[in-house]
């Protein structure tokens, strides 16, 4: 197995590598040197190819074999969370974004925008990816690196942009329903009607299972259950013209994700109501404005991993975000773009848990505490495309003035006696950024880019105040923690060969000063801290083409050498936690016009450490994943598909040799209407 494992990892990385596209347009709008804003709402400006994205176009997003959007994000290489789970089988709390081996505390380096919104938690800085159906998004661009630009503060890795699908990609009705391994079941619905010269669509889906073992056959107990897990999600989406050139959007998203961890009891929840809405004039004077609402609550229990009985009651970790964009685009001549506007985020969050002795048949109680504090974030910026000829210039700067407020720490025994009170003080700085980068077209089949950056994130209400424990590791919070810091440079040349291949190469360094860490200070006890600076350094090669008889691949690879600069301490010169140095990924499809399609991804990602300290690796990983599709007509098709076909075991979680892991072989059968 092994020997074949390889062989196939050879397989994939031959023609180098990714899930990449140009979407349809995007070379006329650089040529015209104006911004295009699509049906979907997201913004292309002739300079955007300078910073290297990737789009994931709609095709690909339908056919995950896992019908989950990390999966198919893992499409491009060098995409990770902070634990190698998907959102089955992972603490929701875990579900971070990264990019450029950058290293992870769960918290996401990566900005992630649903048409223009932030998506993370208020409170924890996670990404819902339940709540984000692949099914109901017209496109994903990834840009690695790139700075904040007009997208917003917290960009330090780099930005994820989804847009939602528009009236022409949806049917008027669409469902599917799948039965999986583990008595799992997945089913969805749509319905789009036209609502005058508009559309309104309406989309739900419900997910659940049994779930795998996440704990290795010898480390089972009497208390060690599945991994079972209950989601679902509903979406509303109106879009109203105003106009021949203006429109009006409305979103409105509720989510729950309940979830078993290792443990009988071990449970946790999610959920949240979004509501955003959005005015776009595509006129002389385009204009992209925004308003967006969100209310999101988790909660949590931790099992003792010795008695089994309750540690930690995580009952209720209420947040709001608020937050807005108004971004204007005057007209100022046929060779520029010019994109000038103000942002502004809002963040509050509370947690309230309960601590227990479970060292204690009775179980009692021993502490409650309730922590919490503000955060809010205002930004001015200006962006700027030049078109002279074949080369495109570009650039842009922001100015963030940012605030900490209101944070406290308290904790009452089960008498009612306050053991902790600590309330700590207001903080507030700008933060000044910016990006620029050059675009030249040397011929139609060459072009050369290069591009630098810097961008900022708050640490998160979680990381200031909130402590954790994933047995036996206690993390401590750090109220006193300062914003991370990102300066990049990279440079790329993309290639057009032959008609319907595209192939591009990208050599990065990022350095992360002031990064947010899970520093060990004891045994068994970690605190986020600040440490100096990690360095990443890499190459980044990506792939497409359309082959004969109707294949295609789309492979993508990431050589990343990440080290830690930390004077005097234990880890100086170590890689970060939860970083590879190598991420390939290769899908191979076969789609014809008519009749089935069938397809195929391969994965592969290098071992990792657990910790800073290195004495917990989690071993490389490979995995192969499937899908076909039988059209039987009128519109509706049988699908099969298979998730992890090696039945590799994937190792998510080693703290001491106790061990987490992750998705083992999982097959689906299933129908689609409207399709």
């Amino acid at each position: 197995m092994r020997r074949t494992k390889w062989l196939a990892l050879g397989m994939a990385m031959a023609p180098f590598a990714a899930q990449a596209e140009t979407p349809d347009g995007a070379g006329e709008a650089m040529a015209a040197a104006s911004i295009v804003v699509t049906g979907t709402g997201l913004a292309l400006p002739p300079g955007t190819p300078a910073y290297g994205s990737v789009v994931i176009d709609r095709d690909r997003l339908e056919d995950a074999a896992s019908g989950r959007i990390e999966s198919v994000l893992a499409d491009v290489a060098g995409f990770q969370q902070f634990r190698r789970s998907d959102s089955r089988a992972s603490n929701p709390s875990n579900q971070g974004a990264t990019l450029r081996a950058l290293g992870g505390n769960a918290s996401s380096r990566t900005l992630v925008l649903l048409d223009g919104v932030p998506v993370a938690d208020p409170f924890f800085g996670y990404i819902p990816f339940s709540a984000l159906v692949p099914d109901r998004l017209a496109l994903v661009r990834v840009t690695r690196g790139g700075g904040s630009g007009a997208f917003g503060a917290g960009a330090v890795a780099g930005t994820i942009e989804l847009a939602s699908a528009t009236r022409d990609q949806m049917p008027a009705f669409g469902a599917s329903a799948f039965y999986g391994s583990r008595d799992a079941t997945e089913l969805s619905a749509s319905i789009a009607p036209d609502l005058g010269s508009g559309y309104v669509s309406l989309s739900g889906r419900w997910d659940r299972g049994d779930g795998f073992q996440t704990t290795p056959r010898d480390q089972r107990v009497a208390a060690t259950v599945p991994a079972a897990y209950d989601s679902w999600s509903t979406n509303l989406r109106a879009v109203a013209p105003i106009d021949a050139t203006s429109e009006i959007q409305f979103r409105g998203t509720l989510f729950q994700d309940n979830r078993t961890l290792r443990f009988a009891g071990a449970d946790s929840m999610s959920q949240g109501q979004d509501a955003s809405i959005r005015y776009i004039s595509r006129g002389r004077w385009q204009v992209d404005a925004l308003a967006y609402l969100q209310a999101r609550n988790f909660s949590n229990i931790v099992i003792s991993s010795t008695s089994f009985r309750k540690s930690l009651d995580q009952r209720n970790t209420p947040s709001t975000g608020i937050g807005g964009k108004i971004e204007l685009r005057p007209p100022v001549g046929a060779d520029h773009v010019l994109r000038i506007g103000v942002d502004s985020r809002f963040a509050t969050g509370d947690m309230f848990e309960d601590a227990y002795n479970a060292g204690i048949a009775s179980n009692p109680l021993t502490a409650r505490r309730h922590a919490g504090g503000d955060q809010i974030t205002s930004g001015i910026f200006a962006e700027d495309d030049w078109t002279i000829g074949n080369l495109v210039l570009t650039g842009g700067v922001r100015a963030d003035r940012w605030s900490i407020r209101n944070g406290f720490y308290k904790a009452v025994s089960a008498a009612g006696t306050v053991t902790q009170d600590s309330s700590y003080a207001n903080r507030s700085d700008w933060e000044f950024s910016g990006r620029a980068g050059a675009l030249y077209h040397i011929s139609d089949a060459v072009a050369l880019r290069g591009a630098a950056y810097s961008g900022f994130r708050l640490p998160t209400l979680n990381e200031l105040y909130r402590p954790f424990v994933v047995f036996p590791i206690t993390t401590q919070a750090n109220a006193a923690l300062k914003p991370e810091k990102l300066k990049g440079v990279e440079g790329g040349i993309d290639l057009t060969p032959a008609s319907g291949v595209q192939l591009s190469a990208t050599l990065f360094y990022n350095r992360l000063d002031d990064a947010i860490a899970n520093v060990t200070i004891a045994t068994n006890t970690r605190q986020r801290q600040n440490v100096n600076t990690i360095v990443a350094k890499g190459v980044e090669l990506t792939a497409s083409a359309q082959l004969p008889a109707d294949f295609s691949l789309l492979a993508s690879y990431a050589y990343s050498h990440s080290k830690v600069d930390a004077p005097g301490m234990a880890f100086d010169g170590f890689a970060p936690a939860q970083v590879p140095r190598h991420s390939a990924s290769a899908t191979l499809a076969w789609a014809p016009k008519a009749g089935p399609e069938l397809s195929a991804t391969l994965r592969y990602t290098a071992k990792q450490y657990e910790d800073d300290l290195q004495s917990d690796v989690l071993p490389d990983a490979l995995t192969l994943d499937a899908l076909a599709r039988l059209p039987i007509g009128h519109g509706i098709s049988l699908v099969a598909r298979g998730e992890n076909l090696f039945d590799e075991d994937v190792v998510t979680r080693n703290a001491g040799g106790s061990i987490d892991l992750g998705t083992p072989r999982t097959l689906w059968i299933g129908v689609r209407i409207g399709q």
